[in-house]
This record gives C-alpha cells, sequence and structure tokens, in this order.
C-alpha cells in the first residue's frame, strides 16, 4: 500500500526568543511598541543592524524582496545596535532610517540590550523566530537572505498545517514625507557653469542647483529606485552618492545601491552606465575587465586622478579605477579584508572607504570604518595620516598620530594643499596640514556633513542630515573644540597571555562539503579559479599584541602567543573556505567560496579563556562578510 499523506516536517531545534527591549523605542510603528506576544503567529525576522555598516545596508537591500514576496507571513524587525557614539543617538536612528528607505519597524536599542538577550557577535545578524515564538535560525554576514526565504517557506508550509500560522497586514507604518528641496543629499559638485550638482540620495534622484545653493534648475531621474538609463525623465538611480567631473565635461555618478558608474551629460541630460552589471560583486568574481561586465559593490564615491576615474568601492574595501581609454575597470588597491594597513596598494587594508580628493601628487581619502585620513601616492603606496583602527575615534585636535575623527565621509583638497574633512559623526569639518602634521576644527554644528565643494574663497558643506548645502568661509583659525576620545561599545573578551588557540570552524551549505578536490577549482558564477580550498589571515592592532601567529596560512587552526606586556587590543582575522556541490555523479561538481573578517577586542587576563572559536558559516555564492566586531 502507498502511504499518500505527507512527509513530515523535520525536527528544528528551538529555543524560546527573548523579549524585544530597547530604550530608544519604536519607528515606523506611529509610535506604539511592540512586544513577541504581539507577533505571535507570523514568522519573525530580526535584523540586528547598525547604519554605519555597509554589510549592513546590503542586508537591507537584500531583505526587500522577501519582505514584498511574503508580506502577510512575515514581520521584518530591524534592531538598531550601534557601533559609534553618534549612532547611539535616537535623532540620528531616525534619519538613518528615512534616510535608506527602511519599510518595516525599528527597534531602537541604543545600550544593546536585545543584542545582548540574543548573544549577538557581529553587524549584521539575522534571526527568524517561528510563529509559536521560538528562535530557529540565526545568521550572521550577509548573503544569506536566498536561505532564510527557503525556511520561511517552510515554515509557511509547517504552521498552516498545525494552525498556528496569522496571516494579515504587518505593523509597519510610513511616516510623512517631509517638503524639502533635498533629503539626505550625498555628495555635491561644482560645474563649469557655476551651478552645483548634488546626489539627493534618498530621493534617487540627481540635483542641479543655482549657484546659491538653494535654487532648483532641474531634477535628473524619476525619483524611484531603479537603473534606467535614458534622459532625464526617464533616467533611474538607486541611492546614488559619488559625483566626479570627467575630461570631456560630463559627470561620473556613483550608483550606490545599483552597484553602478554611470555617467550624466549636463548638456543633453543623458545618463548611460560606464560600469557594472547591476549585481553585487561576491568573492571569487573577476576584478577585472570590461566595466559592464565586471560586479561591483556599493561604489560611494569617484575622483578623476592620474588618468582614470577611481572609485571608493565600500563594499569590498578596496579602491578600483575605470580607465576611459579601453573602458576596462580593476582593482588598484585593497585586499576586501577590513582594517587599517599601510603599503603597497595590492597588500592594503581599507575599511569601508566613502570619499576621495585628488591633487596631482596624492589621492585622498576617507575611510570611514577605522575614522582615518589616507592617501595613495602616485607609486602605488597606501598611508594613513590620522587614524589607528576599526575602535578608536573622537573628536581631537593636535598632532595627526594623536587626532581622533568619528566616521568622516568626504574629502577636499583646499588650495593650500591642505585637506578638509567631512567629519561626518563629529558634525564638523576638520582640516589636516600635511606641512605641519596637525589636525584642526574648521567648523561644528553641521549635521552630518558628507561633503564639501570649494567655490572662490567659500567651501560649501553638503549637510546631509540638515537637507540642504552650507556655505562657509574658511576661516583664519580653527575653533577650538574639547576633545574627546571614545572606543567602541563592545566589550572585550578576555583572553589568556601566552598561548591561545585560534579554531575558524567552518560549517558547509547544506547539499555542500568542504572542497577537498586536488585538482583547480571554479566558482558557481562562471569558471573563475578561486585558488586554495582555506585561508586563515590573522594580525593585531597593536602589531605588538602578537608574538607569533601572524600572517596567512591554509590552516583554520592557529596558536598564536599574546604579548602579557599589552593589556589589551584588536585581533584582526580574515577567514575564507571554499565548498562543493556533494553529488558524487558530478564529476565538476560547482563551489562556493564563503569569506568572513571579524575584529575580535581582547583583553588579556590570567584567568582568560584559552582558546577562541569563530564561525564561518556556510552560505550559497556570496561573500559573508561583514562582521564589524565580533566575539565568542
Amino acid at each position: 500500500m502507498t502511504d499518500s499523506s505527507p512527509a513530515p516536517t523535520p525536527r528544528r531545534v528551538r529555543v524560546r526568543a527573548p523579549e524585544l527591549i530597547g530604550k530608544g523605542g519604536w519607528l515606523n510603528t506611529a509610535g506604539r511598541p511592540y512586544g513577541l506576544a504581539d507577533l505571535r503567529g507570523r514568522i519573525v525576522i530580526l535584523d540586528f543592524w547598525t547604519f554605519c555598516c555597509i554589510n549592513c545596508l546590503h542586508v537591507l537591500d537584500e531583505l526587500r524582496e522577501l519582505e514584498d514576496k511574503h508580506r502577510d507571513t512575515v514581520v521584518v524587525i530591524g534592531v538598531h545596535s550601534p557601533k559609534f557614539v553618534h549612532e547611539a543617538d535616537h535623532r540620528a536612528v531616525v534619519d538613518a532610517v528615512e534616510r535608506y528607505g527602511v519599510e518595516h519597524p525599528v527597534l531602537d536599542d541604543p545600550e544593546l540590550a536585545t543584542w545582548k538577550q540574543y548573544a549577538v557577535r557581529a553587524w549584521p545578524t539575522l534571526v527568524v523566530i517561528d510563529p509559536e515564538g521560538y528562535v530557529v535560525a540565526q545568521h550572521a554576514g550577509e548573503g544569506h537572505v536566498h536561505a532564510i526565504e527557503r525556511l520561511v517557506s517552510e515554515l509557511e508550509a509547517e504552521h498552516e498545517a498545525k494552525g498556528t500560522l496569522r496571516r494579515g497586514d504587518g505593523p509597519y507604518v510610513a511616516p510623512e514625507p517631509e517638503p524639502t528641496v533635498l533629503r539626505f543629499p550625498g555628495k555635491a559638485l561644482l560645474l563649469p557653469s557655476g551651478n552645483f550638482l548634488v546626489s539627493d540620495t534618498t530621493r534617487h534622484q540627481l540635483v542641479e542647483l543655482a549657484g546659491d545653493g538653494e535654487t532648483v534648475v532641474r531634477r535628473i531621474g524619476q525619483g524611484s529606485r531603479g537603473s534606467t538609463d535614458g534622459y532625464a525623465d526617464r533616467a533611474r538611480f538607486q541611492e546614488p552618492q559619488g559625483l566626479a567631473l570627467l575630461p570631456d565635461g560630463t559627470v561620473a555618478v556613483a550608483d550606490t545601491v545599483n552597484h553602478l558608474i554611470r555617467r550624466f551629460d549636463p548638456a543633453t541630460g543623458r545618463t548611460t552606465t560606464l560600469a557594472g552589471t547591476g549585481f553585487q560583486w561576491m568573492q571569487g568574481q573577476a576584478t577585472s575587465g570590461p566595466g559592464r561586465d565586471v560586479s561591483l559593490s556599493s561604489p560611494w564615491d569617484v575622483a578623476w586622478w592620474n588618468g582614470r576615474l577611481w572609485i571608493a568601492m565600500a563594499g569590498v574595501h578596496q579602491l578600483w579605477a575605470y580607465d576611459p581609454a579601453d573602458g576596462t575597470v580593476s582593482v588598484m588597491a585593497g585586499t576586501t579584508n577590513e582594517g587599517i594597513v599601510d603599503g603597497p596598494a595590492p597588500e592594503a587594508w581599507f575599511a569601508q572607504p566613502s570619499g576621495l580628493a585628488a591633487t596631482p601628487e596624492r589621492l585622498w581619502l576617507a575611510d570611514s570604518e577605522t575614522s582615518a585620513l589616507r592617501w595613495i601616492d602616485l607609486d602605488g603606496t597606501v598611508h594613513t595620516a590620522v587614524g589607528t583602527g576599526l575602535f578608536d575615534f573622537g573628536h581631537r585636535d593636535g598632532r595627526a598620530e594623536e587626532a581622533l575623527l568619528q566616521h568622516p565621509l568626504g574629502v577636499t583638497a583646499l588650495p593650500d594643499g591642505s585637506i578638509a574633512v567631512s567629519d561626518t559623526y563629529n558634525h564638523a569639518l576638520r582640516r589636516y596640514d600635511p606641512a605641519t602634521g596637525e589636525v584642526t576644527t574648521l567648523a561644528t554644528d553641521l549635521r552630518e556633513p558628507s561633503d564639501a565643494v570649494l567655490d572662490g574663497d567659500d567651501i560649501v558643506v553638503v549637510e546631509s542630515a540638515r537637507h540642504r548645502l552650507t556655505r562657509l568661509r574658511l576661516p583664519e583659525e580653527a575653533v577650538r573644540v574639547a576633545a574627546v576620545a571614545h572606543r567602541t561599545q563592545r566589550a572585550a573578551t578576555e583572553v589568556a597571555p601566552g598561548k591561545l588557540q585560534l579554531d575558524v570552524i567552518f560549517q558547509a551549505p547544506a547539499g555542500q562539503k568542504l572542497d577537498t578536490l586536488p585538482h583547480a577549482r571554479t566558482d558557481s558564477r562562471g569558471g573563475t579559479p578561486i585558488g586554495p580550498s582555506t585561508r586563515l589571515l590573522v594580525s593585531a592592532t597593536p602589531p605588538e599584541l602578537l608574538l607569533s601567529g601572524e600572517g596567512a596560512d591554509t590552516d583554520l587552526s592557529r596558536t598564536l602567543e599574546l604579548n602579557p606586556a599589552v593589556a589589551e587590543g584588536v585581533l584582526h582575522v580574515s577567514a575564507m573556505a571554499a565548498s562543493c556541490d556533494d553529488d558524487p555523479a558530478n564529476e565538476y561538481p560547482a563551489c562556493h567560496v564563503h569569506q568572513q573578517d571579524w575584529g575580535v577586542p581582547v583583553r588579556l587576563t590570567a584567568g582568560g579563556a584559552p582558546r577562541l572559536p569563530l564561525v564561518l558559516a556556510g552560505m550559497d555564492g556570496a561573500m559573508d562578510s561583514g562582521t564589524e566586531s565580533q566575539t565568542p
């Protein structure tokens, strides 16, 4: 007899979900607070994010399609968990929710209360709660939404059959739109005509303003998300940012969320695409080739320098360039590891480069996640002027080696050879003088400045969170402010001095296994060689923290020796593993690359842990990165 009953649903390990708490309150709910009891019967996805984090912004974009497809069964709740001091400001969270088009409820958790309840260790992290209020999955990093959608479909079927699924409208309530001329503008450019071109980021447009910085001359783009080429009334962008004037008089546009470089012609009003496929670059894909054939990752700013268009590729912590001579793009600097390492361009580490400014001898950049001002020479060497690492930030003037910034997004070359820094989270305009090595403050009380451009003797600042351009006369003397220094709120992991066993635990996705094949590997996206199946790279801030164990190797376990003379620091760990489809019938299975970067704050204590385990969770064909800091 044939049994026609449905196959039983696999049992899952379930843990009762902790309550949602946060002193900042709720956004996008018309002021109503929510508890898990209010959400019973719905599939809940908690997105632990912070608005400085590019990987968190990637996850916001990944979630849009899932939210739309499962709107009557799934409730996404963003749990905002700050890294920087500025991100604990409730007004800043309100701004960020609108700025990035977050269309689901957000719990503002400035003291990381819910983060701790759920034992979250990394930005971003996604937690899935079933309709009965149990945690059934938790994923750190980006690129997991496809796996979560499969789980959602399983949960829908399972709880529909049990009668525990409740369909209907979710708790999201859209805020009222504000009638400002600009809405969270990102970058600005002074056109040869004397007008300003501004990336009106939240409205997905470019706006040309008259020389007064206020009067609208024209808007370029429909004002809705998309990537359509064409004239001003047809073109579409998606959260555009950087702008750069090209030698032929056209303007390059960093179309950030579309992962594209666009070209806008002020003479004709027409927009075309220079580079990018429209899909986010993933580990194992090509890093050079014809511009339209190579994927990019969240280009945030652009600058014309040394015969090429340079691109601050915030999404992968690198600098790329577009060569108009042959229409190709290629990586110019950075390894994709997140941190602050100087030296030859191919070996340098960056952390979300977000602003560029060119002088004849140097390309300056705002390296936002390390709160750093850096530059690259004509010979390809990377240097740091201000900044020490991922976890040190504040507002302090003085010698460059002691000065502090807080998540700067813009840099501007001044006529005297100094550099103005849009010190975004300090709400200030700062100045670094290479001749003296001094950092001073030019202006304060600027609400999240993200860029600045010169106009004669004035500097025009993009006050992103005030939705305007602000004209300042460069003062002869800097404004004096009280020095403030901060470290990230994350608690340090206590470890024992001396020998520390580092173990990266790799979990391949279902249907895959660790690649142990002796033949050359190719990834699942078109045959790109991916090299060894595993890699582990370790360094430390300060470097003296590690007596031994630094450097790269293929073994995912390593014994480190920590210097007992260094009380605390940060271990920077980057791990990669390749998995292949587990199909014995396939002689040449597709392989997938999984990568994750950790910054682990550690404190050396006699009773500390002798072992540091880190989990590298596998996923399908995407880079698993974005752990702004992580502890075991």
